[in-house]
């Protein structure tokens, strides 16, 4: 759902995947990507976003070196899951199981448009 000033609706309830796996692979579609335009995509607040990128960083799986007034991310791909059911799960791992259902989504919507 969209709101009036064409912001996502903030979503409530229980979701598959947590923030931090959405800011993580919004970085990884786009490595110089803004707080702003993570928050959009994430439907988050900009401030949580960059407590986000914080842990992340914290925790070695993100780092960022300045570039002009923004940013360049770098994600290492050889860091584990955190959660112990993942631990034999790598981000490159879980990046590519994301990328490939979004790809497979955007298969399936050029599909139906070609169809019609």
């Amino acid at each position: 759902m969209v709101g009036v000033d064409g912001v996502p609706a903030p979503h409530t309830g229980w979701t598959f995947l947590t923030s931090h796996a959405r800011v993580l692979a919004s970085i990884a579609d786009n490595r110089s990507v803004r707080v702003r335009d993570i928050a959009a995509r994430c439907r988050l607040t900009e401030r949580a976003v960059q407590k986000i990128i914080s842990d992340l960083e914290q925790d070695g799986y993100l780092s960022h070196t300045r570039h002009g007034r923004g940013n360049i991310y770098r994600i290492d791909p050889s860091k584990i899951l955190r959660h112990p059911a993942e631990a034999d799960l790598t981000v490159a791992s879980l990046l590519a199981m994301l990328a490939r259902d979004e790809a497979e989504r955007l298969g399936v919507v050029e599909e139906s448009h070609s169809e019609s």
